[in-house]
C-alpha cells in the first residue's frame, strides 16, 4: 500500500513538472490529486519504517529523523537535476544569444514550476523537512532545493555564455538610434537582458569572482565605446553645446543600469565616473569650473545657469562642483553683508538677524528659481548659512560675541516689555526668522542655557511682554530640538502659573485665619532643578518681614508636606516709603537694600561692621549695597568726600553711615535696584559647566546606544554618537574617545577579546 502511494506521488509530481515545461496548464484537479496523494503517503503508518531507515542509511546520511518523506524528496531532487541536464545537453552547439534565449525561456518556466511545486509539496515541507531540520540535518524546503538545483545545474554552467550574450546585446544597443534617442530596449534585447539573470548572479556568494568579472567586462566595453565617441571640441563660449551630448550619454547609461541591473551591483558610480573622465578631460573640466561657471555664479546670472543646469544636472561631477561654487558664493556674500554692519551688531542684535535672514531669503529664492529647488543646492545654501552663522565671531571683525548670544539678545528684545506692543502677526514673523537662524546654530545646548538665564530674569522681574509669546517661543524650540530640550523651559513657565495660584490661595488663607500683621506681597515658588540659580545667599530677614515669611511657610507646608522652601533673596525686591524726608518718596529696592534701610528704623547711624553683623549679608555684596545707596544720596558717610569716584571696596568696616537728611528728588518713585556684580556673574556663567554637561550627555548617549546594540564596532559607535548629538552640539571626537575609555573603566563596556575594535555592553 505505502509503496503504491509513493510511486503514485512520484508520478504525479513528474506530471506537474513535465506539464509546466511543456507549456501545459496545471489544472486545479491535477494539483489537488497530487496534493492528496502526497498527503496520504505521508500520513500512513510508514513513520519510522524499515524502508525509511534503509533509505536514510543508503541514500542520504543527513536524513536524520527517520520520518517518512525522504524518498519523495530525493526523487524530486533527482528528477529536477535530470530535467535541467537534458535541456542543457545541446548548448555547446548553440550561439551565445541562443543560449541566453534558452536561459530566459526556461527560467520563466522554472520559476513558475518552483512556486507550484512548493505549494503542492507543502505537506512535505511541514511534515518531513521540519523534522529533518530539528534533527540537525542540512535539508532545505522544496522551493530552496529547486533554486539550488537551478544555480548548480543550469546557471553556473551557462554563466559565461549568458554574460557574453548580455555584453553583445548591450554593445549592440549602444550603437543603435534607440540609445541616442533614449528609447527603452525593445524586442530581442528586452527579452534577453532579463533582470532575473543578473539577480541570480548576485544572489550567490560563490559567484563573487564571476560577478566581479562581469563588472570588469561591462566597464571595459563601456570604456571602449566612449573612447571612440567624437565629442565636439570645447569652446569657452559654448559650454551648453559641449555638455549636452555628454549629459545625454550619462543619462542613457544610468537608465540602462537602473532598468536592467540590480542595485546590488555597485557599478553605477564606477560607470558614471569613467564616462565623465573620458568625455570631460581634467584640463577642460578645470576651465569650465574655475573660469566659466565661477564667473557666471559670481555674476548671479540666473538665466544662463538655468540653461546650463539642464546638461549639468546629468553630470554628477559637474553638478557637485557647481553646488560647491554656489555654497562659496553665498558664504562670501553673507560675510560681506555681516562685515558691513559688524560694528552695530553688538548693540543691535536685530540688525544681525535681519542681515542673515536677507541673505538666506535671497539665495533660497535664487536656488528655487534657478535650479527648481534641487536638493543639492538647498543643501549648499544650508552649509553656507551654517558656516556664516557659526563663524561670525572669528571672521567678522574683532567682536567676541557668539551667534548664540546675538540670537539670544534679539529674543530678549522681542519678548521683553518695551515702549511698543508687538502685534501678533509681527511677533509670528519675527519668531519665524529667529527659528531660521536657530536651525543653523551648532551649539544649541549653549543657547538653551543662555535662553534659560534670560527667561528667568524676564519671569522673575515680570518683564515679559506676553505670556503667550513666551510659551509660543518655547513650543517652536521644541519642534526643532525635541521635548527633552525644552523640558526645563516649560517647567519654568509652569512654575510662574502655579505661583500666581499660590499667591491667590495665600491671600484667602490669610483672610480665613485672620492674619493681618503681614505686608502685601506676591510669591514665586520655583522648582530648584529647572532654574539656573547659584548658591543660596545668607540674610537675616528683617523683623518687619518675618511674620509674613513665617505665615507663608506655614501655609505652604500645610499643603506640601516634605518640601523645603529656600528663599532666593538675591532675586527678591520690594518697595519702601520714606518717613525721614518732608516729601514722601517710594523706593523700589532689592531685598538686600531693604534689609539695610529698615535697620535705620532702629538707629539713625550704623557702622559698616554693624550693618554686616545685623544683616549677615556676604561682605562684598553688602558693600555694593551700601555703595549704591551712598551714590543715590539716600545714605551719607563723613569718611567719603565724593561719591562719584569711590569704589565699594574703599568702604572700611569702621566707617559711620547715616541717613541723608537733605535727600531730594524730582521723582516720587525711584528705582534703586541695580544688579550686583558678584551675583550677576554667577547666574550667567555658562562656560564653567558647559563642558561637564556635554561629557555627561555624551556618556548617556553612548550607554543608550550600546544598551540597544549590545555589540558595536568602535568607529561605528563614534559615528552614531556624532549623528545623534549634532542637532544639539558638535561633539569632539577626542572627547567621545575619552568618554568611551571612562565607561570601560567603570565596566559599562568592554572590548571583545578576539577583536579590540569591537565593544560590548556589560551593565
Amino acid at each position: 500500500m505505502s509503496e503504491d502511494l509513493l510511486n503514485k506521488a512520484k508520478s504525479q509530481v513528474e506530471n506537474i513538472i513535465d506539464s509546466i515545461y511543456s507549456f501545459r496548464e496545471v489544472s486545479r484537479t491535477m494539483f489537488m490529486e497530487t496534493y492528496t496523494v502526497i498527503y496520504e503517503y505521508l500520513t500512513t503508518a510508514m513513520s519510522r519504517s524499515t524502508s525509511a531507515k534503509r533509505f536514510k542509511r543508503h541514500h542520504n546520511p543527513y536524513y536524520a529523523s527517520g520520518i517518512t518523506g525522504g524518498e519523495l524528496y530525493h526523487h524530486i531532487q533527482t528528477y529536477l537535476e535530470d530535467k535541467l541536464n537534458y535541456i542543457c545537453k545541446d548548448v555547446h552547439q548553440m550561439s551565445d544569444n541562443d543560449v541566453l534565449h534558452l536561459y530566459e525561456k526556461n527560467w520563466k518556466n522554472y520559476k513558475n514550476m518552483c512556486q507550484k511545486l512548493d505549494n503542492v509539496c507543502n505537506y512535505v515541507n511541514r511534515h518531513w523537512v521540519e523534522h529533518e531540520l530539528n534533527a540537525g540535518s542540512d535539508i532545505v524546503d522544496i522551493n530552496e532545493l529547486s533554486q539550488r538545483i537551478w544555480k548548480n545545474n543550469f546557471f553556473k554552467p551557462l554563466f559565461l555564455r549568458t554574460a557574453q550574450a548580455c555584453f553583445n546585446l548591450i554593445s549592440m544597443h549602444r550603437n543603435t538610434d534607440s540609445f541616442d534617442d533614449n528609447k527603452p530596449i525593445e524586442n530581442d534585447l528586452y527579452l534577453y537582458l532579463n533582470k532575473d539573470l543578473i539577480e541570480l548572479m548576485c544572489s550567490d556568494v560563490v559567484n563573487a569572482a564571476a560577478i566581479g568579472s562581469f563588472e570588469t567586462k561591462f566597464l571595459q566595453l563601456a570604456q571602449d565605446f566612449y573612447l571612440k565617441q567624437n565629442v565636439s571640441s570645447f569652446e569657452p563660449d559654448q559650454i551648453f553645446e559641449y555638455l549636452t551630448p555628454i549629459s545625454k550619454y550619462i543619462h542613457n547609461e544610468i537608465n540602462l543600469i537602473m532598468s536592467y541591473l540590480p542595485q546590488k551591483m555597485s557599478i553605477s558610480k564606477k560607470l558614471t565616473n569613467m564616462v565623465q573622465d573620458i568625455l570631460i578631460p581634467q584640463d577642460i573640466f578645470i576651465i569650465i569650473i574655475l573660469e566659466n561657471l565661477k564667473s557666471i555664479v559670481q555674476n548671479e546670472n540666473s538665466q544662463e545657469l538655468t540653461r546650463l543646469y539642464k546638461p549639468i544636472s546629468q553630470i554628477p561631477k559637474m553638478k557637485n562642483e557647481l553646488a560647491k561654487l554656489i555654497e562659496t558664493h553665498i558664504y562670501m556674500k553673507g560675510m560681506n553683508a555681516i562685515k558691513y554692519v559688524n560694528e552695530k551688531i553688538t548693540n543691535d542684535p536685530q540688525l544681525y538677524i535681519e542681515t542673515i535672514i536677507d541673505v538666506h531669503k535671497k539665495y533660497l529664492k535664487f536656488a528655487q528659481d534657478t535650479f527648481d529647488g534641487e536638493q543639492i543646492f538647498i543643501t549648499a545654501l544650508d552649509k553656507a548659512c551654517g558656516k556664516l552663522i557659526n563663524n561670525v565671531t572669528t571672521e567678522a571683525g574683532n567682536s567676541s560675541i557668539t551667534p548664540s548670544e546675538l540670537l539670544l539678545r534679539y529674543c530678549d528684545v522681542l519678548l521683553r516689555k518695551g515702549t511698543k506692543t508687538i502685534a501678533e502677526t509681527d511677533f509670528e514673523e519675527k519668531s519665524n526668522k529667529i527659528m531660521i537662524v536657530f536651525n543653523y546654530i551648532e551649539d544649541k545646548d549653549i543657547f538653551e542655557r543662555l535662553y534659560r538665564n534670560r527667561l528667568a530674569k524676564r519671569l522673575i522681574g515680570q518683564l515679559s511682554d506676553s505670556d503667550d509669546h513666551e510659551k509660543s517661543m518655547v513650543i517652536q524650540l521644541q519642534h526643532i530640538c525635541g521635548f527633552e530640550y525644552t523640558t526645563k523651559l516649560e517647567r519654568m513657565l509652569q512654575d510662574v502659573d502655579v505661583s500666581k495660584t499660590l499667591t491667590s490661595d495665600y491671600e484667602k488663607y490669610c483672610e480665613n485665619h485672620h492674619i493681618t500683621d503681614i505686608v502685601d506681597f506676591s510669591i514665586m515658588v520655583l522648582t530648584s532643578n529647572s532654574w539656573s540659580f547659584s548658591e543660596i545667599p545668607s540674610l537675616v530677614i528683617p523683623v518687619e518681614l518675618k511674620s509674613t515669611s513665617n505665615s507663608f511657610i506655614d501655609f505652604y507646608n500645610h499643603d506640601h508636606n516634605g518640601r523645603k522652601l529656600l528663599w532666593l533673596h538675591q532675586h527678591s525686591k520690594g518697595e519702601l516709603q520714606t518717613s525721614f524726608t518732608s516729601q514722601k518718596y517710594i523706593f523700589q529696592v532689592s531685598t538686600y537694600q531693604m534689609a539695610v534701610l529698615l535697620l535705620f528704623n532702629k538707629s539713625l547711624t550704623w557702622t559698616a561692621e554693624g550693618l554686616h553683623d545685623e544683616t549677615q549679608i556676604k561682605l562684598d555684596t553688602l558693600l555694593q549695597v551700601i555703595s549704591s545707596l551712598l551714590k543715590n544720596k539716600i545714605l551719607a558717610c563723613k569718611n567719603i568726600n565724593t561719591y562719584n569716584d569711590f569704589k565699594h571696596t574703599d568702604i572700611q568696616m569702621n566707617y559711620v553711615i547715616h541717613l541723608s537728611n537733605d535727600f531730594k528728588s524730582k521723582k516720587i518713585r525711584l528705582n534703586l535696584n541695580v544688579p550686583l556684580k558678584s551675583i550677576e556673574q554667577k547666574d550667567i556663567s555658562v562656560d564653567e559647566t558647559i563642558n561637564n554637561d556635554r561629557r555627561m550627555v555624551i556618556q548617556a548617549t553612548i550607554v543608550r546606544i550600546m544598551k540597544a546594540r549590545q555589540i558595536l564596532e568602535y568607529a561605528l559607535l563614534i559615528q552614531e554618537v556624532i549623528q545623534q548629538l549634532t542637532p544639539r552640539f558638535i561633539p569632539k571626537i577626542p572627547v567621545i574617545k575619552k568618554t568611551i575609555d571612562t565607561l570601560i573603566e567603570k565596566e559599562y563596556l568592554e572590548r571583545q577579546s578576539d577583536d579590540k575594535n569591537t565593544l560590548k555592553y556589560l551593565a
